[in-house]
């Protein structure tokens, strides 16, 4: 039944993108209620089915889970986790194809950074007619970045092996994470959280670290990292006097009055 629902959508997915080519307006924000497709979506979701319906078999989790992200820039890793029942587990890590920068936060548009910190993709920034095979918007800068007058613009997750400050996954790859995503957003996922380090923040990587000027920087990114390490669920993130604050999802006690809540 499970299956039978998936194809349904995609079918569902093919009259919605004709009417669209032929002249029907396309749904607006407002109005979208599942991410948007594309012939490669489409595509995407077909090419990646066989391999994450066995991978979910042998982790026994759901298609159309919750997803969580996180990159290791220095690895060049991308992990995907997904929610079970209490706690999200590790579904993969990929190999990052291309990234262009080093460690250290995006400043401004042309440094050919990638960003680090905390960001949030819905639907609205998926993009499946992207001319990187498949995309979404990591949504940079956000908020803590505007605070520090950080710019930049169209920071991505997407597929081929280029990239002028985001991460590119390749076509392959990119199929089943950009398919994972859009099945947890077509269910009940309001949005995914992407954290973004420089390298994985142990006790010992960071005090290498120490004359770095961005060490402090990354103390409070570590913040958020153990916070995960230590439960398997991505925090509530918000921003606090110029700095990230997070807190249990489920039991908030970041004080409204005084913080920005991100995700």
């Amino acid at each position: 039944m499970a299956g039978f629902a998936h194809e349904y959508k995609h079918i569902f997915f093919f009259f919605l993108l004709t009417g669209i080519l032929s002249g029907a307006p396309p749904a607006t924000a407002e109005t979208e209620a599942v991410p948007p497709a594309s012939y490669v979506s489409i595509g995407a979701y077909h090419r990646s089915l066989p391999r994450i319906e066995k991978m979910l078999k042998i982790k026994r989790l759901t298609f159309g889970a919750p997803v969580f992200i996180r990159i290791f820039k220095r690895e060049n890793e991308l992990e995907l986790w997904l929610a079970g029942r209490q706690e999200y587990k590790h579904y993969k890590t990929y190999s990052i194809c291309f990234k262009s920068g080093k460690i250290g936060p995006k400043l401004h548009e042309g440094d050919r950074q990638s960003p680090e910190g905390f960001y949030s993709v819905g639907v609205g920034q998926m993009n499946p007619w992207s001319d990187f095979h498949l995309a979404f918007n990591l949504g940079y800068p956000n908020e803590y970045d505007r605070i520090y007058n950080r710019s930049g613009s169209a920071l991505m997750i997407h597929g081929r092996c280029s990239s002028d400050g985001c991460f590119a996954m390749t076509d392959y790859y990119m199929d089943e994470i950009y398919t994972l995503a859009d099945q947890a957003l077509t269910a009940d996922q309001t949005a995914f959280q992407v954290h973004i380090f420089p390298f994985r923040l142990s006790e010992k990587n960071i005090d290498m670290q120490r004359s770095s000027p961005w060490h402090a920087f990354w103390m409070n990114l570590k913040e958020g990292y153990d916070f995960f390490e230590e439960r398997h669920i991505p925090p509530a993130v918000g921003v606090i006097d110029g700095r990230y604050v997070f807190s249990h999802p489920d039991e908030p006690t970041l004080p409204p009055q005084q913080v920005s809540l991100l995700y």
